[in-house]
């Protein structure tokens, strides 16, 4: 069976779900068009997404196409739910990217299309909405070629833009780009051998290895162009690949739950069969067994014994799936394409919300998306949530009301900081020594490692000096403990050396059975490593660094004088400044912190006319001012008679 997973993406309003609806009725799927506005589309299924006509969360559908299942996935365009698009482009066989013909080439048809080079994505473009007063599909072309830096060809030409009448004409694709990739073909084309058929054979070819981009354009709302467009993703896009009789291999991507509650995973096989019964790790389960499983194809998604490699299906029974969980062997290479959030706020409840049940429905939030991370302050009863934007925070809201009956509001968002060791520090305890009344010798000793390369731990003592539950133990507690480091915040590229270690072995007295008090336990090391480790932390430093965004600024150049005083302001700090003609651009960086309301501030300042994009970069050492401070969740081992009383009831030994 040819079967292809597509996937669908653009900046936000491009009109990708009309397009969506428009290929499934195209295919005979659905008899009349959804609309995006009235929110009575096929894959916009949440309640806020009908609201807003936007997309939050990836939705799969299927249609056959000349004997060929298309699993469509229809992704978000919005750049605060990016984390959902980037769970998706781990699925594809191939991708449209769909851009305005009125807006043109956006900042976030950028960062898709960079990610889709990069991953080498097979993409065709669909240039939308030539229908429309304004539409500039030549234009659109020629930024394609210069905004996005890319390789693309022609697939026809517009008649009429910007009326009702418009339309896509088809025609023979032009040489010459795809010479540039191709010696043969310039060869042929230089001696005038080149024929028509030549061309299409390297067009297909090139397409598939995603070294060009054709583009199609028309209309989602007239229906002009899209069968061109099909007929493209038919021979232009490579089917889907895998060996049924290999390994299990495959990807969860999407989590929801049934109307019983009960928990369904979205997966993309890559290689080996699933079938009902298997037992697979998933999650936190040991061994998890699939009960059901359905697959997508010809409109819709039906029971099955099996799954095999390339197929899309929904799976019943992995209770600790989450999303990004490999099943069998992981894919090589697979790994995360997009930063990771660099904002926080505090869920408040509101009057009468239960604080149990929003927990519980936070939990479950998060489990649908690992970029959600969730942080309980037991002493406050409070839960942050880290964030890509404030359009997060609105979806958040409506969701937890919509689904969980919960109301809640919402903390100001505060960036998302890190701590790094400045020095080196050691600490030690020992046994009987001291104050602490734990039955374990431990000794720490902390290091700067580069950025980038998180927490290391590694022992300078035998491992046989002890079991090694202890060190396990040890190593366990290390990490967690950086958490929060001197300042509250996480604390990464460091390097953990564990210098002394003892343990007491198992005591028994005569006619007696096993004396826990005279005997060292897991307990032990898990209560003293936090002491020690902090101890060590302060005697290294730690410095507090922010997320900082890279920024791109394109305006009018009359608007610079403007623009560079509300820049300073906020913080940010141009590193690059050039004019394009009557416009400027500008390239620099500013904390994640100001980028929202420099956002805001742009339309104002350049008449409409500013486009902005921003990204994290990396992170910086907090310049001037107070350090920020996070509230700790832990038992604060930082005042050590606070945690020893929270630990073991007790101040010292």
């Amino acid at each position: 069976m040819h079967l292809l997973n597509l996937g669908i993406l653009a900046h936000v309003d491009a009109g990708k779900t009309s397009l969506t609806e428009r290929l499934l009725h195209h295919a005979g799927v659905i008899d009349e068009l959804g609309s995006v506005d009235a929110g009575s589309t096929r894959t916009d299924t949440l309640a806020l997404e009908r609201r807003r006509g936007i997309t939050i969360k990836a939705a799969v559908v299927s249609f056959p196409v000349d004997g060929i299942t298309v699993n469509l996935i229809d992704t978000p365009g919005h750049p605060d739910f990016i984390a959902e698009v980037e769970r998706v482009l781990g699925v594809l066989d191939g991708a449209v990217l769909v851009v305005s013909a009125v807006e043109g080439v956006q900042a976030q048809t950028r960062v898709l299309m960079r990610t889709l080079r990069r991953l080498r994505i097979p993409t065709l473009v669909f240039v939308n909405k030539i229908d429309r007063r304004g539409a500039r599909p030549e234009g659109v072309l020629r930024e394609l070629t210069e905004r996005l830096a890319v390789p693309v060809v022609a697939m026809g030409t517009v008649t009429s833009p910007g009326t009702p009448a418009a339309a896509f004409t088809p025609a023979d694709p032009a040489p010459d780009v795809l010479a540039d990739h191709d010696d043969t073909l310039l060869a042929a084309y230089v001696d005038g051998t080149l024929t028509p058929a030549r061309v299409r054979a390297a067009l297909r070819a090139q397409a598939h290895r995603g070294v060009v981009h054709p583009v199609y354009a028309g209309s989602a709302a007239t229906g002009a162009g899209v069968p061109e467009l099909v007929a493209g993703i038919k021979e232009l896009l490579p089917p889907a690949a895998g060996d049924p009789g290999g390994p299990l291999s495959g990807t969860v991507f999407k989590v929801e739950r049934g109307p019983a509650g009960e928990k369904i995973a979205y997966a993309r096989l890559f290689s080996g069969t699933l079938r009902v019964r298997d037992r697979i790790p998933s999650g936190a389960d040991a061994r998890s067994k699939v009960t059901a499983i359905s697959v997508f194809g010809d409109g819709t998604d039906t029971r099955a014994e099996a799954v095999p490699a390339g197929r899309i299906a929904r799976l019943w029974g992995l209770t600790g799936a989450r999303v990004g969980d490999s099943l069998g062997t992981p894919r090589p290479g697979h790994g995360r394409f997009f930063a990771p959030p660099t904002l926080e706020t505090v869920v408040v409840p509101g009057p009468g919300t239960d604080r149990r049940a929003l927990h519980l429905a936070l939990t479950r939030l998060a489990e649908q998306d690992p970029l959600i991370g969730l942080r309980h302050d037991e002493v406050r009863a409070e839960t942050s949530v880290s964030l890509y934007g404030e359009v997060q925070k609105e979806v958040l809201q409506a969701t937890l009301a919509d689904e969980y009956g919960l109301a809640v509001t919402f903390r100001e968002t505060t960036p998302l900081c890190l701590e790094r060791p400045t020095g080196t520090g050691a600490a030690a305890e020992f046994i009987k020594k001291g104050d602490h009344p734990f039955l374990a010798t431990v000794g720490l000793r902390v290091e700067p490692a580069p950025p980038g390369t998180g927490v290391t731990f590694g022992l300078e003592v035998e491992l046989g000096a002890m079991p090694y539950a202890f060190f396990k133990a040890v190593e366990d507690t290390v990490r967690e403990t950086l958490g929060q480091g001197l300042h509250g915040w996480q604390v990464t590229d460091c390097a953990v050396t564990m210098t002394h270690s003892g343990y007491w072995p198992r005591q028994s007295h005569a006619h007696q059975g096993f004396d826990k008090s005279m005997s060292s336990t897991g307990h032990d090391f898990r209560g003293l490593t936090p002491l020690v480790l902090v101890d060590a932390l302060r005697r290294a430093g730690t410095r507090v660094h922010e997320p900082m965004h890279r920024f791109r600024l394109e305006a009018p150049a009359d608007t610079l004088g403007a623009l560079l005083p509300v820049l300073a302001a906020l913080d940010a700090v141009p590193g690059t400044t050039r004019t394009e003609g009557a416009r400027c651009v500008l390239e620099g960086v500013v904390p994640a912190a100001r980028a929202h309301a420099l956002e805001q501030r742009i339309p104002g300042l350049t008449r409409g006319e500013g486009e902005w994009e921003s990204a994290f970069d990396h992170y910086a050492p907090v310049a001037g001012g107070a350090v920020p401070e996070r509230p700790r969740t832990d038992r604060n081992p930082l005042d050590r008679k606070e945690y020893l009383l929270n630990v073991t009831g007790r101040v010292g030994g």
